[in-house]
């Protein structure tokens, strides 16, 4: 291995960045990708079927922006496309949108999987940093420029007398590599072509492509962009992060403080190579700061089956918020606190949670203590004393808690496993039999 070969991501000199100041304060526009770009990850990509099931979950979440298909790379993204359209099945608060690249045939094929739509978002993008321009299009920068005002103008063309609402986006597709001051001339000149309003917005997608850099250069990239972009007022800006360094929720949220008011990503993070943003992830990352999510992450297990279900992808248990251990605690030490916290919080009737090692509480995804603190050999008094008085109502004092929690360590160190919460239960009442039989001889 060698490291020398690799060049260090280049930083904004002389720039003064705001967003380190600030906080995230609301919800920004959340568009899920899944059905496009988290589709196109799949070993084996939804049929029709599996898309609108999956489609009808994130509108259940709550989604208003759903990037539904890419209409001219295959029949099921342009059947897919008709079917929601023809048999309205889109609900009127709901903006699909489609991926467009930026080649006539196949902006014509994408309008025309798009005709009568009520609420469209046409996201037209080219691949726009240096080497593919130099090697893969071979093209120069005037001609890469001139690509995408072409391909903006042939599409406001072809979408002119819709009578439905639609939106134009564009996305400088390879963003995250593309020189600073290319990404925000040729944004410009497609801006140009728009000339979007205040009341008729216009919505610029800024993606870490290729995620090459730490979040916050991201963010300073993408506040250089809000501060250089023409018609600012009259746009919306997007980002597209993906998870090549593991840090996306970070960029996402970073580059939300440097301006960003959409972010586009998929649940549970799905996508080629490291994934995207997990949409998910960021929701619940404001939501425990006391901030209105915009979605219904209450019915997040039943979303986690149906995306289980449908892309054969299983949800690490340790994945933030939503594993099937995530709330798990094991060491004595650990379940001591937890156990003293509910406890504290139930008996003042806390309006603020602020219970140690749970970052929300679990019954805010309708989920019940019973996983909450599980027994080994490393459990300590804690976690036996937890479970006694969850589950059967009795609550034992310190002493008692210290010696029925050797009990229940001798008997995890015989079986070499975690005990359940029945044979723990059976266990107590053996236990107090034993002591009872055992003080009236």
């Amino acid at each position: 291995m060698s490291f020398k070969k690799y060049k260090q991501y280049p930083i904004i000199k002389n720039f003064k960045r705001e967003w380190a100041d600030k906080t995230i304060t609301k919800a920004p526009i959340y568009c899920s990708v899944d059905l496009r770009d988290g589709n196109q990850a799949l070993i084996n990509p939804l049929t029709v079927e599996q898309k609108l099931e999956y489609f009808k979950a994130l509108v259940k979440m709550g989604f208003k922006q759903i990037e539904v298909s890419y209409p001219s790379a295959s029949d099921t993204d342009f059947n897919f496309t008709r079917k929601l359209i023809e048999e309205d099945l889109v609900p009127d608060d709901v903006a699909i949108q489609i991926l467009i690249p930026s080649k006539k045939e196949w902006i014509k094929k994408s309008v025309e999987a798009m005709k009568d739509v009520k609420n469209g978002i046409f996201h037209l993008y080219n691949p726009t940093n240096e080497f593919q321009r130099r090697v893969v299009f071979q093209k120069s920068d005037d001609e890469i420029i001139q690509m995408a005002v072409e391909a903006m103008q042939y599409l406001g063309e072809l979408t002119k007398d819709f009578e439905g609402k639609v939106t134009y986006q564009y996305s400088p597709e390879s963003f995250s590599q593309t020189d600073l001051e290319f990404a925000v001339k040729i944004c410009n000149e497609v801006i140009d072509v728009v000339k979007p309003t205040i009341d008729k917005k216009m919505i610029i997608n800024l993606p870490n492509t290729l995620e090459a850099c730490t979040a916050n250069v991201y963010a300073d990239r993408i506040e250089w962009m809000c501060k250089n972009l023409n018609y600012r007022e009259a746009l919306i800006i997007s980002v597209h992060p993906h998870n090549d360094r593991g840090t996306s929720v970070a960029s996402a949220e970073l580059a939300v403080l440097a301006g960003a008011q959409k972010v586009e990503g998929t649940l549970f993070g799905n996508g080629e190579r490291a994934g995207n943003l997990d949409i998910i992830n960021f929701a619940f990352n404001i939501y425990s700061q006391g901030i209105d999510p915009k979605l219904d992450l209450s019915i997040i297990d039943e979303v986690k089956d149906m995306y289980e279900d449908k892309t054969r992808i299983l949800v690490h248990p340790r994945h933030p918020f939503v594993g099937d251990m995530i709330f798990t605690a094991f060491s004595g030490g650990h379940q001591d606190a937890i156990k003293k916290g509910i406890d504290f919080y139930r008996q003042t009737n806390s309006q603020i949670w602020n219970v140690p090692y749970l970052p929300i509480d679990p019954k805010d995804i309708k989920r019940g203590y019973e996983k909450v603190i599980r027994v080994n050999s490393q459990s300590g008094k804690g976690g036996v004393s937890f479970i006694i008085s969850e589950f059967l109502g009795v609550n034992i004092n310190k002493d008692e808690a210290i010696k029925f929690g050797l009990v229940i360590k001798e008997e995890s160190d015989r079986l070499k496993r975690e005990l359940k919460r029945d044979e723990i239960i059976e266990l107590y009442k053996k236990h107090i039999s034993e002591q009872n039989e055992a003080f009236y001889n």
